[in-house]
């Protein structure tokens, strides 16, 4: 089917939008109309609030919030949200959560918390001048032109840490940083630290501008590229960790020693295989995005931050660490994050402050540690089930009532179900073939078909 492009589809009205998408894209569907609007909230204030978050909003796109208890996190008792779609990683936090609340539970500590931010630049000239310059007359107005944008930031006990001239032409030609670091408390810092840069442009614009030192040439080469913060924050850590007694991880019929040689060896092949690394560390995020997701922060940031960190040596590696020392087990993750519990959705969204109540309203601190340890329990928990039962059998698990609910089971099928195979490995085929023996038919074409 051959489509037309649109006029202005941001300016129709939400009904116009939904009218020309179903009539353009879906053969003009009323099932696709109700599909849409089946999923609007009841109460129009809180419609519009979801739609102004994002633009030509027509539904809302709803994902599993729930909740991982038990963790015992520096001492004291959370609830974890996790918002997520995938099956098991909510029952696997929960269940490392469970493991370690009596063997002293999680520690939690932030190592350091710098954000970063450039003023990307081009300059042809002298660069010993410029970099004499840049010390001698614009660092000082850099800070002193954004007092007036870091002045609430620094009443919170933020604001500009360090800047510093980078000359970067020996990988581009005439291509040189502004490299700022910021402290921005309990924020994600985005909009703060995009409005300090392109202030620093501005001022440095000026300052060559107006100066004797640079001839026009030098002057007319200038150009600013771009001022954006990065998302890579290597020099902003929480570390979370467990530890205990190797005496204390019998795991059924693997003694405490086996098991700590088989998950040592899970991680040290992380740690030197990308391929391994690569589903090692996803499924370290599973439970880093869920919680990222609840609280409302920017989970694709976090993303991207944390696998670049994991390549910051030349290879891709494992996030998560272990050791035994003196007969003790120590298993941690350091997770380079950026997180704010204000701004944002943090105050907008009523299922994100809900999350952050339940999180007792962490600062952005505390809250980096919360998510750090969501990211370790899921790791341990994947990598338990890896060297000793295996992975399948847990996940198969959770997966069932996804097989059965595509299948459109009953509630008392789906019981049934649930009992079947409770002493045998749930698989897609076999759930199938019981389905189909339990409806008496032969072959899911017919199963539609009734």
């Amino acid at each position: 089917m051959n489509h037309t492009p649109v006029e202005g589809f941001s300016k129709m009205s939400k009904e116009g939008k939904i009218e020309w998408l179903v009539n353009e894209y879906l053969d003009g569907s009323d099932k696709a109309i109700q599909i849409l609007k089946q999923y609007w909230n009841e109460d129009p204030a809180l419609q519009q609030l979801h739609d102004e978050f994002s633009e030509n909003t027509l539904s809302n796109f709803y994902m599993p919030f729930g909740f991982a208890p038990n963790f015992l996190i520096d001492g004291e008792l959370h609830c974890i949200p996790m918002a997520i779609e995938e099956s098991s990683v909510v029952a696997a936090a929960s269940k490392a959560a469970k493991f370690w609340i009596s063997r002293g539970g999680f520690k939690t500590e932030v190592l350091s918390k710098v954000k970063l931010g450039h003023v990307h630049f081009m300059f042809r000239g002298d660069k010993e001048k410029l970099e004499r310059f840049f010390i001698e007359t614009v660092l000082a107005k850099l800070f002193k032109d954004t007092e007036a944008i870091t002045k609430n930031m620094q009443a919170r006990g933020g604001g500009i840490l360090n800047l510093k001239l980078v000359d970067k032409t020996a990988e581009i030609e005439d291509y040189f940083q502004i490299h700022a670091e910021f402290d921005t408390v309990d924020s994600m810092g985005a909009n703060f630290i995009n409005s300090c840069l392109e202030q620093f442009a501005q001022t440095l614009k000026r300052e060559i501008y107006d100066s004797e030192n640079f001839t026009s040439e030098e002057k007319d080469s200038l150009q600013i590229v771009m001022c954006i913060l990065s998302n890579y924050t290597p020099d902003c850590i929480v570390r979370a960790e467990v530890s205990c007694p190797v005496e204390d991880l019998a795991e059924g019929d693997v003694t405490s020693e086996e098991f700590v040689e088989k998950f040592s060896r899970a991680v040290r092949i992380a740690e030197v295989e990308p391929y391994r690394a690569t589903t090692h560390n996803k499924g370290i995020m599973n439970g880093i995005d869920a919680v990222v997701i609840a609280t409302g922060n920017d989970f694709r940031a976090v993303e991207a931050c944390a696998h670049t960190y994991a390549s910051r040596n030349g290879k891709y590696s494992s996030l998560t660490h272990v050791e035994v020392k003196d007969g003790v087990f120590r298993f941690w993750l350091d997770l380079p994050i950026s997180l704010g519990t204000v701004g944002g959705l943090t105050s907008l969204h009523p299922l994100v402050k809900l999350a952050l109540q339940v999180l007792g309203n962490p600062n952005a601190e505390k809250l980096m540690g919360f998510v750090a340890v969501a990211g370790l329990a899921q790791n341990f928990a994947a990598l338990r089930s890896l060297v000793t039962t295996g992975i399948q059998q847990g996940h198969m698990k959770m997966h069932l009532l996804n097989i059965l609910n595509q299948l459109e089971a009953t509630e008392e099928e789906k019981n049934y179900f649930v009992n079947y195979f409770k002493d045998k490995t749930v698989s897609h085929h076999a759930v199938i073939s019981e389905f189909l023996k339990l409806r008496g038919v032969k072959s899911v074409e017919e199963l539609k078909k009734n």
